[in-house]
């Protein structure tokens, strides 16, 4: 599970965090937004910062108090998305 690069977010696609956890991402090109709860938005932050996917597993479990397979789990669904609606990318 997650053996795969960490994905990328493209240059076009914008975040703004809340202070609650939550944000919202715009993609400039497409003119959508998108609304992240606070576990989608801790992975885009780590994204942002080009974190290994072992790093960004780390710190949802010590965020959330769950296991690592919980937060292996949660982040490949996440990532999923983000891949879907075509907001990251791979390193190529």
């Amino acid at each position: 599970m997650l053996e795969s690069p960490t994905p990328i977010p493209f240059e076009h696609v914008i975040s703004t965090a809340f202070d609650q956890g939550e944000g919202v991402l715009v993609n400039l090109n497409s003119k959508q937004y998108y609304q992240l709860n606070e576990t989608a938005m801790l992975v885009w932050t780590c994204l942002e910062k080009q974190e290994p996917l072992p790093e960004i597993i780390n710190k949802m479990t010590e965020t959330y108090e769950v296991s690592s397979d919980h937060a292996a789990a949660s982040v490949e669904k996440i990532l999923k998305d983000f891949e879907a609606q075509r907001l990251v990318h791979s390193k190529a």
